[in-house]
């Protein structure tokens, strides 16, 4: 029986109602081409339910036409994940619609989401009520906690609180056969059987569509001092790193590492970025400590700002540090994240690159920085690296920039060299050639390749069991 694609969009309809559906080629095309424009996807539609009945309603219609769907959210997503093939029987379910902040339970530090709440205001909403939902990250302006949730997202916190799947105590999900799996539970102890929530987070949607969700909340920092300081070489970085536990008393929660080539694009094509130091230095770490104590008298007597100072002495006359800026407010304190933050935009200005979002273990990252770099290098020696990142975690996005002149197709013949040159040494230091970014469409076969077959036949044995008829994203993550 051949598929009538305009009877299924009525079904759709029926379903969601106007609003809840888009079928216009230019009103679908936001929703097929990702932030790096690397794909243009097709889709018999786009799907808004505004509920998770009319999400389970979607997908019953979806598994019974054998329809495809690819579920999104605020679509910042770095490898594809989220957009659906040049060719096929597909659908987008977008769940922007399903942005409501359920509850804040101030007493048990707990908030309950829709999957398609804006991260900044899930933020917002835990400021509101003295509390901290610490995910963060530079597309927190537009991305979704259910994409979030969903790629495991990192962030630059993960030092000090963790991964998503570590701010998540329950979830609601859809199937793929279209029944609703209340997992809703705030509870920290729960050990009856299988944890089906960790099987949802970081899947992807290729089990199941996270509809809902229960997250945990921290005291509201009182205290947060901000710094930025030139290190000699990462392995100063990682020293200045490890001494910084116990001089703030465990109070570090973001470490992040940045050549100069990052910094000069972020100067070049972001208006109002300023360089925070006098002099250029080769790399940089952004330190933040922070604490639930107050100040006393609300200054700095006593708080983090004060320890903070008289560390960075110390590493300084160690020959750690060799200069550094301790942000004196607020608003300098966003300028010196704004400098981090922007290295992505400010790369996709400057021209075509190649991202590589990896992790090896902390102690490992000053050797593997001295290898990766040689080896990319050699791949390609005009390309430009650009490494910055987590490094508190391990997590470094090791990115390669094309030649000064070179338009996309040129630069993108070096790509399976750069990158493969780049993986090798990851994976020989033990390390993950997806720290945070997830795998979606653009890593499968690098997946394949450097996973082991128990590992794999693990996945695909999962996938075939919850979704049998494959059609939760397909081709993402693995292939059945």
């Amino acid at each position: 029986m051949s598929f009538n694609a305009s009877a299924f969009v009525e079904k759709l309809r029926s379903v969601v109602g106007d609003k809840g559906l888009i079928t216009g080629d230019r009103d679908k095309h936001p929703y097929l081409t990702d932030w790096r424009e690397n794909y243009l996807g097709t889709a018999v539609a786009v799907v808004r339910p505004a509920s998770t009945e009319e999400v389970a309603a979607t997908i019953k219609l979806c598994a019974a036409e054998n329809v495809a769907v690819v579920p999104q959210g605020g679509n910042t997503g770095l490898v594809g994940g989220g957009m659906p093939h040049e060719q096929g029987r597909e659908i987008v379910l977008s769940l922007t619609r399903m942005n409501r902040i359920v509850e804040v339970d101030t007493i048990g530090y707990t908030m309950t989401v829709e999957a398609g709440a804006v991260l900044k205001a899930i933020q917002d909403a835990a400021a509101a009520h003295d509390r901290l939902f610490p995910l963060s990250l530079a597309a927190e302006g537009s991305c979704t906690i259910g994409g979030n949730l969903s790629t495991n997202a990192g962030g630059v916190q993960v030092l000090h609180y963790g991964n998503a799947r570590q701010l998540v105590l329950g979830l609601e999900v859809v199937t793929p056969a279209g029944e609703i799996w209340n997992g809703l539970r705030a509870l920290k102890k729960d050990n009856t059987g299988y944890d089906l929530r960790d099987l949802y987070l970081g899947a992807e949607g290729t089990l199941g569509i996270i509809t809902k969700a229960v997250l945990k909340l921290w005291p509201k920092p009182k205290d947060i001092v901000t710094s930025w300081i030139a290190v000699p070489s990462p392995e100063a970085a990682v020293e200045l790193l490890s001494g910084a536990h116990a001089a703030s008393e465990d109070n570090v929660t973001s470490c992040e590492l940045m050549s100069r080539q990052g910094i000069e694009f972020v100067l070049k094509h972001i208006p109002g970025a300023v360089d925070p130091l006098a002099e250029k230095h080769d790399w940089y770490v952004l330190l933040e400590w922070s604490s639930t104590r107050a100040r006393r008298d609300g200054g700095n007597q006593g708080g983090l700002a004060e320890k903070m100072e008289a560390y960075l002495g110390e590493t300084m006359e160690k020959g750690l540090v060799l200069d550094a800026a301790i942000a004196q407010n607020e608003a300098q304190a966003r300028a010196f994240w704004a400098l981090r933050e922007n290295h992505s935009e400010a790369q996709k200005r400057e021209g075509p690159s190649i991202k590589h979002d990896i992790s090896v273990a902390v102690s490992k990252m000053p050797s593997f920085m001295k290898d990766g770099l040689a080896a990319m290098k050699k791949a390609l020696p005009e390309g430009r690296p650009v490494p910055f990142g987590h490094v508190g975690d391990g997590n470094m996005h090791f990115n390669c920039q094309a030649p000064v002149g070179w338009d996309k197709k040129r630069f993108l013949e070096h790509g399976e060299a750069i990158s493969g040159a780049v993986y090798d040494i990851v994976v020989a230091y033990g390390g993950s050639i997806s720290a945070e970014h997830g795998i979606g469409r653009l890593k499968v076969d690098e997946l394949a390749h450097y996973r082991s077959k128990i590992e794999l036949d693990v996945m695909r044995t999962l996938k075939r069991a919850l979704d049998p008829q494959n059609i939760m994203n397909p081709g993402k993550i693995v292939r059945t």
